[in-house]
């Protein structure tokens, strides 16, 4: 086994003990494992020369996520960033780990932390990339849960703050995706001038 796939099995045994579950594929899976393995494969489909350092971020992205919790943190927007920027830390943290584990140099260790904290958006492609890859898993996966929750209003502006973040290959990718009827009418709302 390769040290890239030894780190994503790690990563993989991280998120199997996950305590959510999701429905997905028509079984109940652990949800981090779930949401990784859905990064994984946006990744290779839409960004399949990317590099080793991606693909573990790729993976890693929501590693053990249900460690810190959101309720240890203020309510509203600041503590919610603030709750958003200490999970970057700790996925980051938590992979440099599973990375030295397998021999991976402290150099390539650092650039796989930056691209999992987000850092550099818009100038280091693998960051981009990565917030590439989860806007689009969540169109693809999440959208439709979310926008259930939340009003037409908040909706479309929290559309509009995405397609901002991404790039224009992934808006590209984004206006292919085949989504339900009311999520389209959304996305469209969302992006008229």
């Amino acid at each position: 086994m390769s040290r890239l796939d030894s780190v994503l099995s790690a990563i993989d045994d991280i998120n199997n003990q996950d305590p959510n579950s999701v429905s997905f594929d028509g079984q109940t899976q652990p949800k981090e494992l779930v949401y990784g393995r859905q990064m994984s494969r946006c990744q290779q489909q839409y960004w399949p020369e990317a590099s080793e350092y991606l693909q573990i971020a790729a993976r890693a992205q929501h590693i053990k996520r249900w460690f810190l919790k959101r309720s240890e943190f203020e309510a509203g927007k600041a503590g919610y960033l603030a709750w958003r920027k200490e999970q970057g830390k700790y996925h980051a943290r938590l992979t440099s780990e599973l990375m030295q584990a397998n021999g991976y140099s402290e150099e390539e260790i650092t650039q796989t932390a930056v691209i999992i904290r987000k850092e550099r958006l818009r100038h280091n492609p693998d960051s981009q990339a990565l917030e590439d890859i989860a806007c689009l898993v969540f169109l693809q996966y999440y959208f439709d849960e979310f926008a259930a929750k939340h009003s037409e209003e908040k909706i479309v502006r929290i559309l509009q703050k995405t397609w901002k973040k991404m790039s224009v290959k992934a808006q590209d990718i984004a206006l292919t995706l085949n989504l339900p009827e009311h999520l389209a009418a959304l996305v469209e709302k969302a992006l008229a001038p």
